[in-house]
């Protein structure tokens, strides 16, 4: 989900509590991390930023190598070699929940309506100049956009469920696009919602000029890295 502090609902410097699963903004004292912690007696938390544990209340950062499978479900990567044989691989991965399941064909949740934009969204995965775009975020920062574009969004949000749906590590065999549907609401300004069944055809054309413009193109056509 939006990574939102389940009380303030504030989305600056949250942690996930690791036992059950919610979010809270802070660690320090009377921080609404801190409370959950003293109260409950859940005590490891993930900042969903630095993607750092910490446990709480005592406050201190916990480094251990079996907590990496977490921290790469929220940000995998991936090679530019592994990129260039991901659509030429068919080779079944097990998730951490016993399901088996083929990266990149992957289910999306529905979370209400929202089934039109994830067939859409899922179609793109597999086209292999969309491979592209599943790239590590230095891929696309040298790219000049105005003060306070929100457009921008698009991509990074793009980027990150093409990374959650191919990879070969992932808990569950299906991945929320909760966070990029959310952008998607914003950055059409309610044209296409969650909650609100919309046309495939003019989600998909929206979308992919709303890359388009925010990759670096011109409505004069000029190339993006898009393409």
């Amino acid at each position: 989900f939006e990574k939102l502090c389940s009380i303030s609902l504030s989305h600056i410097n949250v942690y996930a509590c690791l036992v059950c699963g919610k979010y809270f903004q802070g660690r320090g004292l009377k921080s609404h991390a801190y409370i959950h912690s003293v109260q409950l007696s859940h005590h490891v938390f993930l900042n969903l930023h630095t993607l750092k544990f910490y446990c709480l209340p005592d406050n201190y950062e916990i480094i251990d190598s079996s907590l990496e499978d977490i921290t790469y479900v929220l940000k995998p990567t991936f090679t530019a070699q592994h990129i260039a044989h991901l659509d030429k691989q068919a080779k079944l991965s097990r998730a951490y929940d016993g399901t088996t399941y083929l990266p990149g064909i992957v289910g999306l949740n529905n979370i209400k309506a929202n089934d039109y934009a994830n067939a859409v969204l899922q179609a793109l995965s597999n086209v292999p100049r969309g491979l592209w775009i599943q790239g590590e975020e230095e891929n696309y920062r040298h790219i000049q956009r105005p003060p306070g574009d929100i457009m921008f969004l698009l991509v990074q949000r793009f980027g990150e469920l093409m990374r959650k749906l191919w990879n070969p590590r992932n808990f569950k065999a299906h991945v929320s696009p909760h966070e990029m549907l959310q952008a998607v609401v914003l950055c059409s300004k309610k044209n296409f919602q969650i909650t609100k069944q919309g046309d495939g055809v003019e989600f998909l054309s929206w979308f992919l000029n709303a890359l388009h413009a925010a990759l670096g193109g011109t409505k004069r056509k000029k190339k993006s890295e898009l393409g």
